[in-house]
C-alpha cells in the first residue's frame, strides 16, 4: 500500500510508537489496531530493542515506517539502508543534509523499500537554523534541500505543514510529502515548533501524517486514531 493506493483515511496516518520498551510498544499497537495505516519505529524504540522493534510493522495495513533519520558517509548509508530494507521497512528516513551522494547510495540500495528525505526537523525554527549557521527561512531551506534531493533520486520528503504546499508545487504530483508535527485542535504542542492540525496537513498536500503523542498519550488510543482519520476524510470528501 502506497498513499496513492490508500482507499481509508487512516491509511494516512502514520503512528509514531515512541516509547522505551518492546512490551509497551506491543501494547500500545495492539489497542491502536488497523485504525492506523503505518506503525513509526523511531530512535528511542529501535536503540531500545533493535531490529526485533520492527516486527511491529506487521500490525498495520501499511506495513513499517522505520525512521532512523540516517546521516553518515554513503558507503555506510549505503549498508545501512540495506539491512533496514531486510528488515521490512516500507519507508526509511534519512538526512537530506547527507548530500546528493549519501541520498544516491541510499535509493540505489533501497530495493522495495522507499527512502525519505528528512528536509529541515519541525523542533527547528529560524532562530535555531540561524544558530546552526543557516541563514534561509525554515521554508526555504526545506524547499533546496528537497530539490536536492529530488534530483539525486529521492521521491520521498518530510517536512512540516507550512513547507508542503510549496514543496508539491515545486515537486509534483507524483512526489510523496509526509508531515510530522500534528495536532489536533487543543492537543499540546510538546518540543515541536512548526505544528499544524491534520486537517491543515491534508489541504497542503501530505499524504502521510505522522501522529505520536496524541495517540500515544490519550486515554484510548484507538478513538483518538479515529478521530484524527475522521478529520482526514472531512477533507477528502470537500
Amino acid at each position: 500500500m502506497t498513499p496513492t493506493t490508500a482507499t481509508r483515511a487512516a491509511d494516512r496516518i502514520v503512528f509514531a510508537c515512541d516509547v522505551p520498551r518492546l512490551e509497551e510498544a506491543r501494547a500500545l499497537v495492539e489497542r491502536v489496531g488497523d485504525e492506523v495505516g503505518m506503525i513509526k519505529v523511531g530512535l528511542e524504540l529501535f536503540v531500545a530493542a533493535g531490529p526485533a522493534a520492527c516486527a511491529l510493522g506487521a500490525a498495520a495495513p501499511g506495513g513499517l515506517f522505520l525512521d532512523l533519520k540516517l546521516h553518515d558517509i554513503p558507503e555506510t548509508v549505503e549498508r545501512a539502508v540495506e539491512r533496514a530494507a531486510s528488515l521490512g521497512a516500507r519507508i526509511l528516513t534519512v538526512h537530506a543534509t547527507g548530500g546528493p551522494a549519501m541520498l544516491a547510495a541510499a535509493v540505489r540500495r533501497a530495493g522495495a523499500c522507499t527512502i525519505a528525505a528528512v528536509t529541515v526537523l519541525t523542533s527547528l525554527d529560524a532562530s535555531d537554523l540561524a544558530t546552526v549557521g543557516v541563514g534561509a527561512s525554515p521554508a526555504d531551506h526545506a524547499l533546496a534541500l528537497a530539490r536536492m534531493a529530488h534530483e539525486a533520486g529521492v521521491r520521498a520528503f518530510v517536512c512540516s505543514v507550512h513547507e508542503a504546499r510549496a514543496m508539491r508545487a515545486a515537486l509534483g504530483p507524483e512526489a510523496i510529502l509526509i508531515t510530522p508535527g500534528i495536532r489536533p485542535a487543543g492537543a499540546a504542542d510538546g518540543d515541536q515548533k512548526r505544528v499544524a492540525t491534520p486537517r491543515a496537513a491534508v489541504e497542503a498536500g501530505a499524504d502521510l501524517l505522522v501522529v505520536g503523542r496524541p495517540i500515544r498519550d490519550a486515554a484510548d488510543p484507538a478513538a483518538a486514531a479515529r478521530a484524527v482519520a475522521e478529520e482526514i476524510a472531512s477533507c477528502l470528501r470537500a
